[in-house]
């Protein structure tokens, strides 16, 4: 007979676990796998950019978000983490300096010429008129500003061969955005391109110098034609063939046959306007009367290509 006051022995017995693994591994290396292909996407695009791309990306990242949205000095024109006080925080006049456009960290904003470059396409686009000629124009911040190019085609040359005088389209083109440029307030330079086909004559006469010349002074009466106030244009330049386009494989193409619209940020508007300063002392009466003969002289060439004329 059993004791009733007897406690009953209890055992427990633990089930043993099972150690066969989930795959949390595996989500680690997948998540570990797409971070890798996500860095050498992004080294990947950065090696296709210009230095130029590069300062811009570098700039945006160097904004402070609330200057971003709201407008306000870029954080990269100061040296100081102290704004408006330089090395001594009462004092400003150290971070005026700074932010002038000759200080050496000055780095000019390109935000209102991409909007200026957005506009002018925009505009270009709602155009039915101008849709022929859109391919032969091309838009590029460079570091002096914006480089407007129109270039010449094999099917749609704009000019004659050895002419300055434009081709009703491309007229129509520059009349059309010379609006635009009047309303922005940063001056323009104008270029004139050619090939290196040179007129039958020789270089001693009638030359790609002064058909160069000629032809941006042709694109600048159009752009004064279509409303552009004629003080907007610091420079009228004729480079000849010593520019040739980058990217094209013969000096002879047609793409070499073009006008260079640069719109200046003013950087480079104060470095060309100190180039273009007088110089202290005065030229001379005799000087100035044998300069002015030769300039007589060049417009009466440049008025009257020989009738060999044989460049492009």
């Amino acid at each position: 007979m059993s004791d009733p006051n007897r406690r009953p022995i209890v055992i427990r017995r633990k089930k043993a676990a099972s150690h066969a693994t989930h795959g949390a591994w595996k989500i680690a290396y997948a998540d570990f796998m797409t971070a890798m292909m996500a860095f050498f996407l992004v080294m990947w695009l950065l090696s296709g950019l210009s230095s130029a791309e590069l300062k811009e990306m570098s700039e945006y990242f160097r904004t402070p978000l609330k200057v971003a949205i709201m407008g306000g000095d870029k954080a990269s024109a100061s040296n100081s983490a102290i704004p408006g006080g330089g090395d001594d925080p009462m004092h400003s006049e150290g971070e005026v300096s700074l932010t002038t456009p000759n200080a050496t960290n000055y780095r000019p904003s390109h935000r209102p010429l991409r909007d200026l470059q957005s506009g002018l396409e925009s505009m270009i686009k709602s155009d039915p008129r101008l849709d022929d000629v859109s391919s032969q124009l091309s838009f590029k911040v460079v570091e002096d500003g914006l480089l407007i190019q129109i270039s010449d085609t094999k099917q749609r040359p704009m000019f004659a061969l050895g002419s300055s005088e434009l081709a009703p389209y491309i007229s129509a083109l520059l009349y059309k955005i010379a609006p635009k440029l009047n309303e922005f307030p940063n001056p323009i330079t104008l270029t004139g391109h050619t090939d290196d086909l040179r007129f039958a004559s020789g270089d001693h006469r009638y030359s790609n110098w002064e058909l160069s010349a000629d032809r941006a002074n042709s694109a600048r009466r159009a752009l004064i034609k279509g409303g552009m106030q004629a003080d907007k244009l610091l420079r009228v330049i004729g480079a000849a063939a010593t520019a040739s386009r980058p990217g094209v494989e013969s000096s002879a193409a047609p793409a070499n046959r073009r006008i260079s619209i640069l719109v200046l940020n003013e950087h480079a508007q104060m470095r060309i306007e100190d180039e273009s300063a007088a110089p202290p002392q005065a030229l001379s009466a005799d000087a100035d009367t044998h300069s002015g003969a030769n300039e007589r002289m060049v417009k009466v060439d440049a008025n009257e290509p020989p009738a060999d004329a044989k460049s492009g």
